[in-house]
């Protein structure tokens, strides 16, 4: 397998290191110059990491090219470049709407997305694709799991849940100054509240027949402490502002 990446930032670093850590029957990496910092950083963990001289050399070289690059500056280089009919392409610019991309990229590729999160390189990732594509779901399968979303109205949605991510840090750096600013120092507060949540999420995923309405119910002892958080959140507007957010991100990531 012979792969290359157009951008060199977190997502790449993040995937690259994965997959030198995986079993993946990957040959050649090539890696554009944009992040030399990152990109000499990989080239130094692997002989098969290669910095090529521009985006170009890449797409070149590559048989699969992961799109990494900001939706700001995605015409900009995407337009610049020339693809190879029947290319495997794999677009990794969540907003980006795969009929604009084919019209910039001018070529009869084979376009897949992905939404590919930082977890990859730990190969503890849960990765959203679409169109279904085997080669494509079993590389990120490796790297964590693959989601294969059937539609595109699918595929925007998880798109608009994996920017959660900032939610749920700030969530726990709230509730971490909340109790700083009652007395116990932050740092303590942390070491209590990341491993807390940690499990929350582990008793999720390994909990795949009962729902989260269910998990609330279990852990929410009748007149207990955690019902009372959660019926207090909930008449607060915490849960309508959240799904207020989703709305919004919905909207952008369908009209951009």
């Amino acid at each position: 397998m012979n792969i290359g990446f157009v951008g060199t930032g977190t997502i790449t670093e993040a995937i690259v290191t994965g997959v030198l850590a995986s079993t993946l029957p990957v040959t050649t990496i090539h890696l554009s110059p944009r992040n030399k910092d990152i990109a000499a950083r990989l080239a130094e963990k692997s002989p098969i990491v290669h910095q090529e001289a521009d985006n170009q050399g890449v797409v070149d070289a590559a048989h699969t090219v992961f799109l990494a690059i900001r939706p700001q500056i995605a015409q900009e280089v995407i337009t610049a470049l020339r693809f190879r009919p029947g290319q495997k392409v794999v677009s990794l610019v969540a907003t980006l709407d795969p009929k604009t991309l084919n019209g910039w990229i001018q070529q009869d590729v084979h376009l897949t997305q992905a939404i590919p999160l930082p977890f990859v390189a730990e190969r503890q990732g849960v990765t959203a694709i679409f169109p279904p594509d085997a080669e494509v779901a079993s590389f990120f399968a490796a790297l964590g799991t693959a989601v294969e979303a059937q539609t595109k109205a699918e595929y925007d949605l998880l798109a608009a849940a994996s920017a959660l991510m900032g939610t749920y840090f700030g969530i726990l750096e709230t509730s971490t100054r909340w109790l700083e600013s009652k007395g116990l120092p932050y740092e303590q507060a942390k070491a209590y509240l990341a491993p807390l949540f940690a499990s929350l999420s582990e008793t999720a995923v390994k909990s795949q027949s009962r729902s989260f309405a269910e998990l609330r119910l279990e852990f929410s002892t009748r007149g207990g402490l955690n019902e009372q958080a959660s019926g207090d959140f909930d008449r607060n507007g915490g849960s309508a502002a959240l799904e207020k957010a989703l709305d919004g991100l919905l909207k952008r990531i369908r009209t951009e």
